[in-house]
């Protein structure tokens, strides 16, 4: 995928990438200096105990957050079971970011994220979802890179003159660390 330079300050922006890639810290980064508002597919995903909201309620709420105005989402939600909670925020967004990391940068940050919330909950989760980690989220996470990544890929290639692609940490990532 190649990408072009800015034009124009985009007003929806969608993060993609597996877990430990800094999905939500871009996006939360990027809403504060752009001044968007920023929504986690995640914690719309999610029902209080981590309990997955029904279909239909999930794909009918990305549906109207991609109809507004201006927005950061983070979140993948690309398979053909949630097809359409990415068909719309496909068609809207004016730029599409890829963390595109390997599982040797994502699975030490997932480690480090579940250590520092661990019973806690994460400001990008939904209400009642404690920070855990089971054995269903770790091998969701291994396994990232071949069952989840190629579907990515795939639905990225019809719209990819709107995608960033980074397989490292962004810029704007870095200066945290600075």
């Amino acid at each position: 995928m190649t990408t072009r330079p800015v034009t124009k300050v985009p007003t929806r922006i969608m993060v993609m990438g597996p877990p430990g890639s800094g999905k939500s810290t871009l996006a939360r980064m990027l809403g504060e200096q752009l001044d968007l508002p920023v929504w986690h597919a995640d914690a719309l995903f999610h029902g209080p105990g981590w309990v997955a909201r029904p279909r239909e309620d999930f794909i009918a709420d990305m549906a109207a957050l991609a109809t507004r105005p201006a927005w950061v989402i983070d979140g993948n939600y690309s398979s053909a079971h949630y097809g359409p909670a990415i068909t719309d925020r496909l068609a809207r967004a004016e730029r599409i970011i890829l963390l595109d990391l390997p599982r040797r940068i994502t699975i030490p940050r997932v480690l480090r994220r579940v250590a520092r919330y661990h019973g806690q909950q994460r400001p990008d989760s939904a209400p009642g979802c404690p920070e855990r980690l089971d054995r269903e989220f770790l091998l969701y996470c291994w396994h990232w890179q071949r069952a989840v990544r190629p579907g990515i890929l795939r639905v990225l290639a019809e719209v990819e003159d709107r995608v960033i692609r980074y397989h490292g940490t962004p810029p704007l990532l870095r200066m945290l660390a600075d």
